[in-house]
This record gives structure tokens, sequence and C-alpha cells, in this order.
């Protein structure tokens, strides 16, 4: 069942997300389907560790952002989601190559979303697990009185 409730496309996320940490670190949006987002980030210079290692931080910006995306573009339009708390498990280190994630959401609600995210090396090890909870907020109304404070 498609639970996109706003346009996407790997076009649309890769324009979206130019010129942000998501451009600088690499990251590329791979694949859309009916209930997941998959994209990939490189393991290079920008996103290791000193011990040659793709750096954890690293692999929650990815886990993140596939988890954000997801959410927001799972809202109904006006609505917005913004993230309350996020974990990852990093279970195994990786220093080379790509890194892909895969996030499909556990929970759609109209107040929280949840979203799992796995990331997997190139030989398709599991590197690490996360989970996203994200709040949905309503429009808010505008005042007519007050036009400037609308946002």
């Amino acid at each position: 069942m498609r639970i996109w409730q706003q346009p996407i496309s790997v076009a649309a996320l890769t324009a979206f997300s130019a010129n942000s940490a998501v451009s600088h670190l690499g990251i590329e949006f791979l694949e859309v389907g009916d209930d997941f987002i998959r994209a990939r980030v490189p393991v290079d210079a920008r996103t290791t560790q000193p011990f040659g290692l793709l750096h954890g931080g690293v692999s929650v910006v990815l886990a993140e952002t596939l988890g954000s995306c997801g959410a927001n573009l799972a809202c109904p339009p006006g609505h917005q989601a913004v993230g309350l708390d996020i974990n990852a498990n990093h279970l195994r280190g990786v220093k080379a190559g790509w890194v892909t994630g895969i996030t499909r959401p556990v929970h759609i609600g109209l107040t929280t979303q949840v979203w799992q995210i796995e990331l997997h090396d190139e030989a398709g090890e599991l590197t690490c697990v996360s989970r996203i909870t994200m709040a949905v907020l309503a429009p808010k109304p505008v005042d007519p009185a007050h036009r400037d404070n609308a946002s």
C-alpha cells in the first residue's frame, strides 16, 4: 500500500537536499517504493572517523535523513514532521565502499510517526539499526488580525 501523501521521487529528494549536510556528506537517494526510501553514503575522507571507520554520527545522519524524509512525505499536505528521538545501534564497522540504508514506517499516526532504518555494507551485512520518532505538527491557523505572525 502506497503511504505517501505528497509527491515523492529520487530527483525531488535529491533537489530538496542540495546544499545541506546530506549533499556535503555525499548521501545519494537511490529508490522510492510504495512504503520505503533507500539511500547510500560513501565511506571516504568526508565520512570516516580518525581510525578509518565510517563515523557513527554519519550513520545517524543517513538514518535521520531517511526517516525524516519518509515522515514528512507521509504527512498530509501542510503538516510537518519534526524529530523527537533517534537511536542507533552500531553493529559492524565499515572501512570502504558504500553503506546503504532503507527506511520503512513502524507507525504512522495523527500526531506521531515511528520509522525503522537499517544500514548495510556492500556485502549486505547489517551495520547499524536505527529508529526515529517524529512529532507531526498541524498547520498553524493564521489570525487575520496578526498576519505578520504567520510564521
